[in-house]
């Protein structure tokens, strides 16, 4: 029999041992049959229902085509569907079928309604914890350390943190792209992806981590393996899941992941405590305001920090490659923008405001290839009653379609257009309104951040980064898609909008001597 240390205890996130079955001995059957009945005796407790309102369409059931069949269809065709429900209803509320169940696509008029509601009412790391299977993976269980801290002092101390994420971003992309004196064709997903891991690293920890290659590897396996075993786990009926967690190797890959970051992070800490040297960087936040955690939580904490930042940050600057090689056109105009920007400088807070053109492509590429394409979801615990009536019952998934919500005319003219200055635009001609119309911004018109108190507090970060990643890019490379090859569609896997991460760009150096 194997043991590995691959579990997180609930309250402590302490590491502790859970046993992954290999081999069945004999002495484990006594185990094996006690799981079983166990789980078997949960299929007949009861489970919490959901209550469909009659009077609400649901979108992919027509005709003669059942909700089982619509539900299969969401699972790789989710953004037709949730597209074709937002336009049908205009603007009212709608369900969209998902393996799980009906979800309830609200507009916006209630998301104002239900953005103070604390979670007790309606639950937003519950959607979380349904999507990641939480319980077994810890992705949304619900913490409220890093959150404040992203809020208060990475957010406080961006001007001070801008020099080390501009010179990690600029050896990173040295050290991952081969000599490419000529064209040569490369997968700008993987590089791009362990360009942001390493430039987030140099946030978390300074270069012991954003240089320590088994680091970063764990940071960017993390978030894959955490979302192979929930979908593994999804595989089996819910009251079985919690025998067949041994079954599956993601998960162990995922505690995995957990006892690396315990050995890496926790020395770092002590050696901070020890030295006494202030750093401005998440490690040191977390020292400060642990309040009595474990270093061996807050090695954890990091792991989820790092799934939230790094996964977002990639896809979305894989697919602003993707539409730059597929509309060059905008490539001299953006290069222009920042070298006017940078001849006071490098990258700073500063330079970056004076980069309308490029925000703009930014939001409008956000626009067309959201992450997300069911935003500001909600788990209602009772029922919820709004202002005009309308009953959102008790156990129901909330969201908000979040491209369909983008490509609504009424909010923007010819919106399944993409114009990469349409924000730009928006700004010069009413400047009071010119942060609504920010990549940054969080508002009703656009849904990929979220919304209210729990919109992304580490967004401001993430545009930093994208940005100057870009930069570099584009002042010392030339991109362009293969001879033939157009822009990679986009993939989806129920609510996530993906990069095809087996696409190719070629690229070259400038300046070549």
């Amino acid at each position: 029999m194997v043991k590995r240390s691959f579990g997180i205890d609930e309250d402590t996130m302490d590491i502790e041992y859970y046993t992954f079955f290999k081999w069945l001995h004999v002495a484990d059957l006594y185990a094996f049959v006690a799981l079983f009945c166990s789980s078997i005796l949960r299929i007949f407790s009861g489970t919490k229902r959901q209550r469909i309102l009659p009077n609400v369409p649901i979108v992919g059931v027509i005709g003669g085509k059942k909700v089982g069949e619509a539900r299969s269809l969401f699972r790789h065709g989710s953004k037709d569907m949730l597209l074709t429900g937002y336009e049908q209803n205009n603007g009212k509320p709608f369900y969209v079928p998902t393996p799980r169940g009906e979800r309830l696509m609200i507009p916006p008029k209630y998301v104002e309604e239900l953005k103070n509601e604390p979670n007790e009412r309606a639950d937003f790391p519950a959607t979380f914890i349904e999507m990641f299977e939480g319980q077994y993976t810890t992705i949304g269980t619900e913490q409220t350390l890093h959150p404040r801290i992203i809020k208060n002092q990475l957010n406080q101390f961006m001007p001070s943190i801008f020099p080390e994420i501009d010179d990690e971003v600029q050896v990173a992309l040295l050290d991952l792209l081969p000599d490419c004196r000529d064209w040569t064709e490369v997968r700008m997903n993987d590089i791009l992806a362990r360009t942001v891991a390493r430039a987030s690293s140099r946030m978390f920890g300074g270069t012991k981590l954003s240089r320590h290659e088994e680091w970063t590897n764990t940071m960017i396996d993390f978030t894959t393996d955490s979302f192979l075993a929930a979908q593994r786990l999804k595989d089996y009926p819910a009251p079985l899941r919690p025998l067949a967690k041994y079954f599956v190797p993601e998960l162990a890959k995922v505690f995995e992941h957990f006892a690396l970051a315990q050995k890496l992070i926790v020395p770092l800490l002590t050696e901070r405590e020890q030295s006494k040297e202030a750093s401005a960087d998440l490690l040191q936040w977390m020292l400060e305001n642990a309040e009595g955690r474990a270093k061996s939580v807050l090695s954890a904490i990091n792991l989820h920090v790092a799934f939230a930042a790094i996964h977002t940050s990639a896809v979305a600057v894989t697919h602003i490659i993707y539409d730059l090689c597929a509309m060059p056109e905008y490539v001299q105009p953006l290069l222009e923008e920042m070298e006017a920007a940078l001849a006071e400088g490098r990258p700073s807070k500063k330079t970056l405001l004076k980069m309308s053109k490029l925000d703009s492509f930014m939001r409008e590429s956000q626009r067309f290839n959201p992450l997300l394409l069911i935003t500001y979801e909600r788990v209602a615990h009772e029922d919820l009653v709004m202002s005009d009536g309308f009953v959102i019952p008790v156990n129901t998934q909330v969201g908000v379609a979040a491209q369909a919500v983008g490509f609504n005319p009424q909010f923007y003219d010819d919106p399944l257009k993409f114009d990469g200055y349409r924000f730009h635009k928006l700004r010069e001609s009413d400047p009071q309104s010119a942060g609504q119309q920010q990549y940054t911004a969080a508002n009703l018109r656009n849904m990929s951040w979220g919304y209210g108190k729990h919109a992304c507090p580490g967004r401001w970060f993430a545009d930093a980064e994208i940005k100057v990643i870009l930069i570099h890019l584009l002042r010392n490379y030339e991109l362009r898609f293969p001879e033939g090859q157009s822009r990679p569609q986009s993939l989806q896997f129920e609510t996530q909008n993906l990069p095809d991460r087996e696409a190719t760009v070629l690229i070259r150096k400038k300046h070549v001597e």
